[in-house]
């Protein structure tokens, strides 16, 4: 997993400063550099070594007064383990909202947990606008037209307006006292999470997408742990939301921002043309995923102008089983986006392109018929236990958002294919008309149906969706034989 690199004679000149290419856990140190000096014993506990190695690399590049220019220590393209810790950290940031639902439903009830999982939702929704539909283009832009500190100028910016956003919203639905609390402290968690996303992707375009994963695992670990010790002790959802934000911004400064700087190239310096067209570019990206958004949460919406906030509570926790085929979907074919482009640019390889797109299709198909046996056997019982209630009587509606889940995980992937080709375009008026599907179906149905309406409006807008993007992507490949 080691890699050197020269560090322009750094090394040399300053006693007691690690040099290039030292194993990980381990450290060189003088008494005189600030404290980077402390060696692990043999034998300590591993986990110490690695937080010790960590810090004295901290201190390093402040006494240093650089990051970016100091030495990396991992290696790019490692494979198996990209796969492994991509999903580790991938699945820490899946599970972290049905966890912290379910600990936010044991200690302080099914009510206010749906005050919490309404913040969350929006928040989740808010940090589209954050993202900004960027992600896709910025790994598969193999040539680096444009400056990753073009990116982070350009993300700061959606980042400020995701929060703007976010306070005018709370302003509009008239929250106050604990819901404006917890609103604004779960905006923050997820307006970092936005943040952390463009770092994330600069190490995955430079080929080191396991050190991404274990930045977004360790944020998602803390944050759990946080939320959980800080609810239980104070019972206090607002204290436990501000806690976790807290948590990520400190997470955000001591893990993800250095860990880039240290192990991905210097930037150019950034063009104010390259921000523009980072906007201009992506924004048909944009719109695609903030309508997905939309189209994913408007019967949330709906229902919480019509129902009490525990329904809240009972919809997502059949909505997790829906998400999770998302999840387990996107972490396949996500840690394959580079690799997409460059095959999708060598013509000769388009029929291989092609086969691709099918048996990823047919994989989320297996993964659907897997779920479904698992929430017949399992899901149900288990989501009863866990939210106190009965869920026997959401044992179709949990069947129901299986299958949502399995179109939802097919769109998306076709959605980031269209990316990849350069078509983000085609998905705006594709998320359009689903928006429009999904917003009049909830409103006909969760007034007349209820719970169960919010169900199967969410159901058959998928189904529109999945349909629509089927039929774009064979238009496109037959345009382009």
């Amino acid at each position: 997993m080691l890699k050197r690199r020269k560090a322009d004679g750094r090394e040399a000149g300053r006693g007691g400063v690690r040099g290039a290419g030292e194993p990980w856990g381990t450290t060189a140190g003088a008494a005189g550099a600030a404290g980077a000096g402390v060696r692990p014993e043999r034998h300590e506990h591993r986990a110490r070594q690695l937080a010790e190695h960590w810090w004295n690399r901290l201190i390093e590049a402040v006494y240093d007064r650089s990051f970016s220019e100091q030495t990396e220590l991992y290696a790019s393209s490692q494979g198996t383990l990209d796969y492994v810790l991509n999903t580790i950290g991938q699945g820490a940031w899946g599970v972290l909202f049905p966890l912290l639902t379910v600990v936010a439903t044991q200690l302080a009830g099914a009510e206010d947990a749906g005050m919490f999982t309404m913040a969350f939702v929006t928040a989740t929704m808010l940090m589209y606008i954050g993202n900004y539909g960027v992600r896709t283009f910025q790994v598969s832009d193999l040539e680096e037209n444009e400056s990753f500190s073009a990116y982070v100028i350009q993300r700061v910016v959606t980042c400020a307006l995701m929060m703007g956003v976010g306070y005018l919203y709370c302003r509009a639905r008239g929250y106050s006292g604990p819901m404006y609390a917890i609103c604004l402290a779960v905006f923050t968690y997820r307006m970092v999470d936005a943040l952390a996303d463009v770092y994330e992707g600069r190490l995955q375009q430079v080929d080191k997408l396991y050190l991404a994963g274990i930045s977004m695992g360790i944020r998602s670990v803390l944050a759990v742990v946080v939320f959980t010790v800080l609810l239980f002790v104070t019972r206090s959802l607002q204290v436990a939301s501000v806690a976790m934000a807290v948590c990520a911004v400190a997470s955000f400064f001591v893990v993800t921002l250095p860990l880039t700087l240290f192990e991905t190239p210097k930037s150019r310096a950034p063009e104010l043309v390259e921000v523009k067209e980072l906007f201009v570019d992506c924004f048909p990206a944009f719109a695609g995923v903030f309508l997905y958004a939309l189209i994913d949460n408007v019967p949330k919406f709906v229902m919480e102008g019509s129902l009490s906030y525990d329904n809240q509570t009972y919809f997502n926790a059949i909505y997790f089983c829906s998400n999770s085929i998302l999840m387990m979907a996107g972490l396949v074919y996500k840690p394959q986006i580079v690799r997409l482009s460059t095959i999708w640019a060598d013509r000769g390889r388009r029929a291989r392109f092609d086969l691709v797109i099918v048996g990823m299709l047919a994989l989320v198909a297996v993964i659907v018929a897997v779920m479904l046996v698992f929430t017949g056997l399992i899901g149900v019982p288990l989501n009863g236990l866990l939210y106190a209630t009965d869920f026997e009587r959401f044992r179709t509606q949990s069947y129901l958002m299986v299958v949502a889940g399995g179109l939802a995980a097919g769109a998306d992937f076709l959605f980031q294919i269209l990316t990849v080709l350069r078509y983000q375009s085609a998905a705006t008026l594709i998320y359009l008309v689903g928006f429009g599907v999904a917003l009049v179906l909830s409103f006909a149905l969760v007034r007349t149906l209820g719970f169960d309406g919010a169900v199967w409006a969410y159901l058959v807008s998928h189904v529109v969706l999945f349909c629509l993007f089927v039929a774009r992507y064979v238009v496109i490949r037959v345009k382009s034989r």
